[in-house]
C-alpha cells in the first residue's frame, strides 16, 4: 500500500523546493544543482503540481515563496537532515555500548590457533556483547554467510563468489608434526623417513589421500596412510606417544610444539607442499556497516598479532626447530 501511494511522488523534488528556498532564483538554483534552466523549470512545475500550491512568486528578479512554501520549508528541511543523518548514513559503531553477538565462523584449525586471542580483544573491546564461535568448513563458508548464521568467517575462503567479500590475511606453509621419542625422528627428516613412517591425515572431505601422495607417485614413492580425519583437533591428540607423522599447518604445529605437555617437534616436508591462503570473508551486503568495518580492522589485527607472536617462537623456545 506505501509503494502504491509513494509510487507517484518524486522525492528528488524536494531537493529542488529546499534549493529554490535557499537561492530565490530558478537560474541559480539550476547552477547549484548542476541543471539546465529548461530543466529547473520543468521540476518547479512538478513541484508546483506535486504540493498543489505555486509555491513561488515571481517579483522582479526573486522568486518569493508563497505563505505555503514558507509554511513547509522547515518540515521538508527536517526530512531531508533525517534522512541524510539517520537513513543514508549509517551511525557510527560504538563498541563499549553494543550489547549484541558476534558470529564468527571458525575452522577447527582457526578456532586452535585464534579463538583465545579473539576471545581475550573483543571481550575488552565489546564488554556488553557475546562471542559466538562456529564451526565451519570449506564446503559450508558460503551457506553459512548466505544465511545470516555468521557475521565474518576464518579460514580457507572459497574463491569467485558473488555474495563474498573478502581479504587474505597470511600465507600458511606446510610442516611435518610427529612425537621424536615415539617416531624415533630428528628433524629436518628425509624422503626415507617421511615414507616409512606411517602417516595420519587431514582432509575436508574425509578422504585418505592429498596432492601429496601424488607428488610421491611422481618421485617414484608411496606412503602409508594409516588414519584419516576432518579434524586436527582430532589428530593432534594421536601424535603424541605414538608412532606417527601427519603434514598440517605451521602455525598449528608451532603451537604444539611449545606446548609443555606435547613435546613434539616439527620439521619442513622432504618434498613441496604448496601454502595456502588463510583468509577473512564477510557478506558483500555488510561492507559498508560500521560495525562490519570495525570488526574487520579488529580481526586483522588481532590475527596479525597472533601470528607474529607464534612465529617469534623459534627464537626464544628450546624444543623449536629451524627450517631448512
Amino acid at each position: 500500500m506505501a509503494q502504491k501511494y509513494w509510487r507517484k511522488y518524486d522525492l528528488n523534488l524536494l531537493v529542488t523546493f529546499v534549493t529554490l528556498m535557499e537561492t530565490r532564483s530558478v537560474t541559480g538554483a539550476a547552477e547549484r544543482l548542476s541543471l539546465g534552466q529548461s530543466a529547473m523549470s520543468h521540476s518547479l512545475a512538478r513541484l508546483r503540481t506535486m504540493l498543489d500550491d505555486p509555491l513561488f512568486e515571481r517579483r522582479g528578479h526573486q522568486m518569493v515563496p508563497t505563505a505555503r512554501a514558507l509554511d513547509i520549508a522547515p518540515k521538508i528541511e527536517a526530512l531531508l537532515d533525517t534522512l541524510a543523518t539517520d537513513v543514508l548514513t549509517p551511525p557510527a559503531f560504538e563498541p563499549a555500548l553494543f550489547d549484541g553477538q558476534i558470529r564468527l565462523g571458525l575452522t577447527d584449525y582457526a578456532e586452535l590457533i585464534f579463538a583465545p586471542a579473539l576471545f581475550d580483544t573483543l571481550n575488552q573491546q565489546l564488554p556488553l556483547a557475546q562471542l559466538s564461535l562456529r564451526p565451519v568448513d570449506r564446503r559450508h563458508c558460503l551457506d553459512a554467510i548466505k544465511n545470516d548464521d555468521v557475521d565474518a568467517v576464518i579460514g580457507v575462503i572459497p574463491e569467485n563468489s558473488d555474495i563474498l567479500d573478502s581479504q587474505v590475511l597470511y600465507r600458511e606453509q606446510h610442516v611435518c608434526l610427529f612425537d621424536p621419542q615415539s617416531t624415533g625422528l630428528d628433524a629436518p627428516i628425509s624422503v626415507a623417513d617421511f615414507v616409512a613412517t606411517p602417516h595420519a591425515l587431514v582432509s575436508t572431505y574425509g578422504q585418505l589421500s592429498s596432492p601429496i601422495d601424488a607428488r610421491l607417485e611422481a618421485l617414484g614413492y608411496h606412503r602409508q596412510v594409516v588414519m584419516g580425519s576432518q579434524r586436527f583437533l582430532t589428530v593432534r591428540q594421536l601424535l603424541k606417544g605414538r608412532q606417527l607423522l601427519c603434514t598440517v599447518p605451521e602455525l598449528m604445529a608451532r603451537l604444539d610444539t611449545f606446548n609443555d605437555a606435547n613435546h613434539l617437534a616439527f620439521s619442513p616436508p622432504p618434498i613441496d607442499v604448496p601454502g595456502f591462503d588463510i583468509g577473512l570473508a564477510w557478506r558483500h551486503q555488510a561492507s559498508g556497516h560500521p560495525k562490519m568495518q570495525w570488526l574487520i580492522d579488529q580481526i586483522t589485527t588481532i590475527v596479525d598479532k597472533r601470528v607474529a607472536s607464534l612465529k617469534a617462537l623459534s627464537t626464544t623456545q628450546p624444543h623449536a626447530q629451524e627450517e631448512t
